[in-house]
């Protein structure tokens, strides 16, 4: 086995062990075939070329697993592979619409015991207080929630 063999069979081993560390982590199939070529890599050494070939092999080896590891964790690496966009929507607020206990309108859906409702021009989730409700029913608005508001049929 030639030298420029031990370095492509490190090389292999290095990749793999980079792949198990940003891609998958844990103890896998990448872990396991990374460690067996850098200690094939290390034993071929030895018995080709000797026991100070080896030793500097072993060392080599050593080395740029540490230099691969650092780098590996240091934060900026992580920040160039992370997602980093802000999400710029929000939940709608039942709040925002100017609605009130009290207001009036129409089903668009069957509140079943969930669906939509229409108050003037606004559409909002809304919530039957009790039975199930159909759909095109004058409701009357009971109480708002955070997210919804909660309805009621309107009584002719």
């Amino acid at each position: 086995m030639s030298l420029l063999g031990i370095f492509l069979i490190i090389l292999a081993g290095l990749l793999l062990f980079l792949l198990e560390i940003l891609v998958i982590p844990g103890i896998t199939i990448a872990g396991i075939g990374a460690l067996i070529l850098m200690g094939l890599a290390v034993y071929l050494a030895f018995s080709a070329f000797g026991v100070l070939t080896g030793l500097i092999v072993l060392l080599v080896v050593l080395f740029l697993i540490i230099i691969l590891i650092i780098i590996a964790f240091r934060a900026r690496t992580w920040k160039r592979v992370s997602l980093s966009t802000e999400i710029g929507s929000k939940v709608e607020n039942a709040n925002d619409h100017g609605l009130k206990p009290g207001d009036e309108g129409i089903t668009l859906t069957r509140l079943a015991p969930v669906g939509t409702v229409q108050f003037g021009e606004e559409r909002i989730e809304g919530h039957s207080e009790g039975p199930f409700i159909d759909h095109k029913v004058e409701v009357v608005i009971v109480r708002i929630a955070s997210t919804y508001v909660i309805v009621k049929p309107k009584k002719s």
